[in-house]
């Protein structure tokens, strides 16, 4: 398995594919949209222009994971990104996590980019598992991953704090035979 490859994957509406430091104005924007950071449990603070360059100007570096900007086909603009982390090499498994501002909602760009990107870590990757977190109070997402295939595992109770109140986290997951199946019905 090859973390350092980082592809181009492309879908009908959406093509996920590596950030560069031009994205950097675009990421900036789509992090402090406040609706981002309440669906995701993102940090509220401020995210310097400096640090969200090194971040994102070294994505493509990364050996052990993928970070991929989301970009809407038919506007060309940059709308999110979709990433694969916390890989278990042993175990042949990873995290998974994506994001998508303002100008990327509503129209399944989501939806493919979270197909896009799971189909890529089981049938180019190899991976056996592929897990995620979603905030209780996000079920737009929960429903998207779970017509991915992503099945509910468990509740990681009050797992973040926003506002002053505690919110739960679903632990959601899909296995590399779940994928296959699904993608079986799907041809």
């Amino acid at each position: 398995m090859d973390f350092s490859i980082k592809p181009v994957l492309t879908g009908e509406r959406a093509e996920l594919r590596p950030f560069t430091e031009a994205d950097v104005p675009a990421m900036a924007a789509i992090l402090s949209d406040p609706e981002v950071v309440r669906l995701t449990g993102s940090p509220v603070a401020e995210f310097d222009l400096d640090r969200l360059r090194a971040w994102y100007g070294s994505r493509g570096d990364q050996p052990d994971r993928l970070d991929l900007g989301i970009v809407d086909r038919e506007s060309g603009e940059l709308v999110g990104e979709a990433v694969l982390n916390e890989w278990d090499e042993p175990n042949r498994n990873c995290n998974f996590r994506i994001l998508i501002g303002p100008r990327g909602r509503g129209r399944g760009l989501g939806t493919e980019a979270v197909r896009l990107i799971v189909g890529h870590a089981f049938e180019q990757l190899g991976l056996h598992r592929v897990s995620l977190h979603v905030l209780a109070h996000n079920p737009r997402a929960r429903h998207v991953y779970e017509k991915a295939g992503f099945v509910a595992e468990g509740v990681d109770r009050q797992a973040v704090r926003q506002d002053g109140e505690w919110i739960d986290a679903v632990r959601m997951s899909i296995l590399a035979p779940e994928w296959a199946a699904l993608t079986a019905t799907a041809r």
